[in-house]
């Protein structure tokens, strides 16, 4: 794997450096920092978000001395956006993690992932499992609960709307641009705690949803996933798992977290009572130090049923 000398800018307030690494056939942008010798961990962004996602969590591993690598995943803000819906499956969006451990010149890494970041992760975990030391999950469940969720609960398919929303082709993309993404804004600001977002971080969102065909292709990873539907070849999760959860997430039940571990053989839960989806943000040093305690092997807190 090579390492493209292209850059892209970071906020000066934010560690790390630009760079874009081949993978799986495409071209990721990513955030790197930390010793080059130290264990890697790889922190992987949700919709709608990018490498921002997990900025607030990159100077304390790297404090630590991790080596951190944090990408902008498929179809999001400077890396590839390959055409099709096809592109965005999850067997392809796992394979491009695993290359960024091979691109590291690792035999394996931490893998942390918020929202679909989380799918991803879980994936990579039961997919790949001798890639993979530790795997955290932050806000989305084990993708056997998901579905099993969604067959038997009315509850989280009313959650779980925009799904279908968007299977529908352009129209969600061109409703999302509308105003200067001013829905998707109200969205953010309304389903986190008060003051959770600033108006510099929404510049920055709108700057990375602005890139050519990015819309389009984040959209896309729900299309594959509806059209696809993947199922995976173990249920049962063999690697060190932390389930991190904000307990006021609007989108997910909160039952998916607890019913998560018990796919894990060995999985613990930090449930966080005032937190909602957008945790990263809302407890930024709890999530990171609950996550190197996890790294560590240390114990962790707020675990209990």
């Amino acid at each position: 794997m090579s390492e493209s000398s292209r850059s892209a800018s970071i906020p000066s307030d934010v560690l790390g450096e630009s760079v874009f690494v081949e993978t799986n056939g495409i071209e990721l942008h990513t955030v790197q920092a930390g010793p080059e010798s130290g264990p890697l961990v790889v922190l992987l962004h949700g919709f709608p978000e990018f490498w921002y996602g997990w900025h607030n969590q990159i100077r304390p591993l790297v404090n630590e001395g991790y080596r951190v690598v944090v990408p902008d995943q498929r179809g999001y803000n400077r890396s590839d956006k390959p055409p099709g819906i096809d592109s965005y499956h999850i067997d392809e969006l796992a394979a491009d993690v695993v290359g960024l451990i091979d691109a590291a010149d690792r035999d394996t890494a931490v893998i942390a992932g918020h929202d679909w970041g989380a799918a991803v992760a879980w994936w990579v975990g039961l997919h790949y499992p001798d890639r993979v030391s530790k795997l955290c999950a932050v806000n989305v469940p084990h993708p056997t609960v998901m579905e099993r969720t969604l067959s038997r609960s009315w509850e989280q398919r009313l959650k779980s709307w925009y799904f279908l929303a968007f299977q529908l082709p352009v129209v969600p993309e061109t409703l999302s641009q509308l105003g200067n993404y001013r829905g998707i804004v109200r969205s953010m600001r309304s389903t986190s705690q008060p003051g959770t977002f600033t108006v510099e971080d929404f510049e920055r969102y709108r700057e990375a949803w602005s890139q050519p065909d990015a819309f389009r292709s984040m959209i896309n990873w729900y299309r594959a996933i509806v059209r696809h539907r993947p199922s995976a070849v173990d249920s049962m999760v063999t690697v060190p798992t932390l389930v991190i959860w904000g307990a006021k997430d609007e989108f997910l039940k909160q039952s998916m977290a607890w019913e998560s571990i018990d796919l894990c053989e060995d999985g613990n839960v930090c449930m966080l009572d005032m937190a909602t989806h957008w945790v990263l943000h809302e407890e930024p040093v709890r999530v990171a130090n609950e996550l190197i305690g996890f790294i560590r092997g240390g114990p962790q807190t707020g675990t209990d049923r």
